[in-house]
């Protein structure tokens, strides 16, 4: 029997590729918006697509922030993907708007400073030793993105004592994070083939 995880439903996010490539790396797998069901489960996983503040709206209109945020006090599992990793920090801003996030990491989501947006495609990364994600992922392995906001001082969030794995899209942003029970990325790893797969995995095993 697979680790339980429940992929949140708040009304945005790839939850059905999510779904998929979370069942092929072996976990039992519920897309769901109960929160009763997202406390329980060995893993969460926080998705999003689209704009920071329109997934904001959903976690709050679901209730679920103080769930999120519950289950990292209490070391428990949590990933987010894409928009899902950027409401983990403390505010994004869009058009010269700023919403408020979790809070869950330090620091801020702004526009990448790109000639070209979005940053859609595929990309290295460059990940530390110690990377638990990362683990017997080669070097020059690809990863999918989609965004044209991201998360631009990586030095302030591993001073904060993260584990950051950068990309580089205009400049350097998080393209990962790790901090306790705490895992988001910034790109697709449902989309990202088997270099996702193994990501995917690697995370399975950091639950308990």
């Amino acid at each position: 029997m697979g680790r339980r995880v429940v992929v949140l439903d708040y009304g945005s996010g790839n939850l059905r590729s999510a779904e998929r490539a979370l069942e092929r790396a072996g976990a039992d797998v519920t897309v769901s918006a109960d929160l009763a069901a997202a406390a329980a489960a060995d893993g969460l996983v926080v998705p999003g697509v689209g704009a920071f503040a329109a997934c904001m709206a959903g976690i709050e209109e679901l209730g679920a922030g103080p769930v999120i945020a519950e289950r990292v006090a209490a070391g428990r599992p949590v990933l987010g993907i894409c928009v899902g990793m950027q409401v983990l920090f403390g505010h994004g801003e869009e058009h010269g708007v700023v919403t408020k996030g979790l809070g869950l990491l330090p620091g801020g989501v702004t526009r990448l400073p790109a000639p070209r947006l979005p940053h859609m495609g595929w990309n290295t990364v460059h990940a530390p030793a110690g990377s638990a994600l990362f683990a017997g992922v080669p070097a020059d392995a690809r990863f999918y993105f989609v965004h044209s906001y991201g998360v631009t001082d990586p030095a302030a969030l591993a001073a904060a004592g993260a584990t950051v794995t950068t990309a580089h899209h205009g400049a350097d942003f998080v393209a990962a994070v790790e901090r306790g029970a705490l895992s988001a990325a910034q790109f697709h790893p449902e989309k990202s083939a088997d270099t996702g797969a193994a990501l995917l995995r690697n995370w399975l095993g950091t639950i308990g």
